[in-house]
């Protein structure tokens, strides 16, 4: 049974790692595919073309993890609505009916909640052009597999840190981190459990729900990570001022949903993660 990565990033790539440890034959579409590591069968693929590679006829599963070559809304369409829809159409053009098609979506689609919870029921209410491109990539992926035999499922990541990806490691190391003088809440899960996460939802035996929260959990204040950083380095405190706007604004996402299919996080806050990222662990796939 092969699986298909539609986008094969850092993320994807380590994705496609743990289903071939799994067994299972992955084939990974990116710009660059002699990147990939032996264990993902790499095709050359711009998914915001029509002409994409052959899908193999045994294709059970295929994840579409994308990103946007830049933060614009027209990168945003081209790489999130034109390659979902292209991916589908792919689909369609060689006769594959996959189980399951599982697009990675951001907690971007919430927008504001003034630090109140939310999780899979909320109504999605994006305050950017990102979160509402990725709310329309998400409703076309349900319409366009509605009653074919294939599940949707939009799995709903919160920001993902990990090896190279230590943005608030760095602002803490070079002193620009500032500790908003507000409670803001921020929601992360680490590059592993995001990958470990996109693995369990497109083999598990059950019926998939049509979205699920990828966040870890402790959607903890931004300030209480920044002091933690700071106290396990060994470095002053950050000081408190103007932070600017939150990213993604001040909510806290709920992961019960994800968590009730006996999924389990390898790092359930950002301490074990941090933690594991200070010490040198993992590495950052091309």
């Amino acid at each position: 049974m092969t699986v298909l990565l539609a986008g094969c990033g850092d993320l994807g790539t380590e994705a496609g790692l743990r289903f071939a440890s799994l067994g299972r034959r992955v084939v990974g579409w990116r710009r660059s595919p002699a990147k990939l590591p032996a264990a993902i069968e790499g095709a050359a693929a711009d998914l915001g073309t029509r002409n994409l590679p052959p899908v193999p006829a045994d294709t059970s599963a295929v994840v579409i993890a994308v990103a946007a070559d830049e933060p614009t809304e027209e990168a945003y369409r081209a790489a999130y609505l034109r390659g979902v829809a292209n991916v589908l159409d792919a689909l369609e053009r060689d006769g594959v009916v996959p189980a399951r098609v599982l697009f990675v979506s951001s907690t971007a689609v919430y927008g504001d909640a003034s630090g109140g919870w939310v999780d899979e029921g909320t109504t999605t209410a994006p305050g950017g052009f990102s979160g509402r491109i990725l709310v329309e990539a998400e409703e076309l992926l349900q319409e366009r597999l509605a009653g074919t035999g294939t599940s949707s499922v939009s799995l709903r990541l919160g920001g993902i840190y990990g090896p190279g990806r230590t943005r608030l490691i760095d602002q803490v190391r070079g002193g620009s981190a500032v500790v908003p003088r507000d409670v803001r809440y921020t929601n992360r899960i680490h590059r592993d459990d995001a990958a470990a996460a996109i693995v369990h939802l497109a083999t598990m035996a059950a019926e998939p729900a049509p979205t699920y929260l990828g966040v870890d959990n402790d959607p903890a204040d931004l300030g209480t990570v920044l002091r933690f950083l700071a106290a396990e380095m060994g470095l002053p405190e950050p000081p408190v001022g103007d932070a600017g706007p939150a990213r993604g604004g001040n909510k806290r996402c709920a992961n019960g949903l994800l968590r009730s299919t006996g999924f389990g996080f390898t790092f359930p806050s950002f301490r074990e993660g941090y933690r594991d990222i200070l010490a040198g662990n993992g590495v950052r796939h091309p």
